[in-house]
């Protein structure tokens, strides 16, 4: 017997394999992009794609309308402040000419001629950091209307022995005319159950049944008050000022721009995940899914 050790020809080295094409790796690779997102055509993404299409736009629309609007609101407090402190330097004009009161109007000083009439007690209104009560009468005006006139302000409790009584005869008054005041609105009471000859708003329709006059849908305060009270300030017409409904607009500006933010964030992590799957599902690593096939990769 020969000594050669028998040699296993599967042992011996064979040829090199052939270097792959470049080009047809690159199709390959090609193909398997487009197989592993071939899933955003089914009709499950379908509806995905279609719902962030919608959803985004919607909140970038609502969350640049809130920002109108508190922008708005911005613009109207500038304003507002820019004509109170242009009003009180302006020449009172007739009553009549400046109503109704809105935006343009309120703030802006007028004048009014009559007989003063019934006075009331306007409880709970603070000045300067203390807490008082207006003094509110009514002007009978030739035009057989009544108008509130907010002769001054005293501190402490409503009681109707320190308001001093107006002044007796026909007057002219001046002051900064206002729009009727809404109950529960900066600072302005609410509640009922006042005691006879006060009221917690200075508004036609809270006057109505309290005097026997007809009324304008306004009131001014004076700019000097009389017999010793405090003159009260003119304020912004309501929906003008930086308030806590300014405020909410700004936060709702963020929410929705937010929301577009997460819809698209999710739509990307949906996206992430679905591809993994597929791919993994393709290997072999993952048990099909019932409503999912995976697609192939080349």
């Amino acid at each position: 017997m020969d000594n050669f050790a028998t040699v296993d020809a599967r042992t011996l080295p064979g040829p090199a394999p052939p270097d792959p094409d470049p080009r047809a790796v690159a199709r390959r690779g090609s193909r398997t992009v487009e197989g592993v997102y071939r899933f955003l055509l089914t009709p499950r993404w379908w509806g995905i794609n279609v719902f962030v299409l919608l959803a985004v736009p919607f909140c970038v629309f609502m969350g640049s309308w809130q920002l109108s609007r508190f922008e708005g609101r911005v613009q109207d407090h500038r304003a507002a402040s820019e004509q109170a402190a242009y009003g009180r330097d302006d020449a009172a004009r007739p009553l009549e000419r400046m109503l109704p009161v809105d935006k343009s109007t309120s703030g802006r000083r007028v004048t009014a001629s009559g007989r003063y009439g019934e006075q009331l007690l306007v409880p709970g209104r603070e000045l300067d950091g203390k807490r008082g009560f207006y003094v509110l009468t009514l002007l009978r005006t030739g035009s057989g209307k009544a108008l509130p006139v907010v002769r001054g302000w005293l501190p402490g409790t409503a009681d109707a022995a320190k308001a001093p009584a107006p002044p007796a005869g026909e007057v002219t008054v001046t002051g900064a005319l206002q729009a009727s005041e809404t109950p529960g609105d900066n600072g302005v009471g609410a509640g009922g159950g006042l005691p006879a000859g006060q009221t917690g708003a200075i508004s036609a329709a809270s006057l109505v049944n309290l005097v026997p006059y007809r009324l304008y849908d306004a009131w001014v305060t004076l700019d000097r008050a009389d017999s010793g009270m405090t003159a009260v300030p003119a304020v912004a017409p309501n929906g003008t000022g930086l308030d806590l409904k300014a405020f909410q607009n700004l936060g709702y500006t963020g929410e929705w721009f937010v929301f577009a933010g997460f819809v698209v964030f999710m739509w990307f992590r949906l996206l992430r995940r679905e591809v993994e799957f597929q791919r993994d599902a393709a290997l072999g690593l993952v048990p099909q899914e019932p409503g999912r096939t995976p697609v192939a990769s080349g």
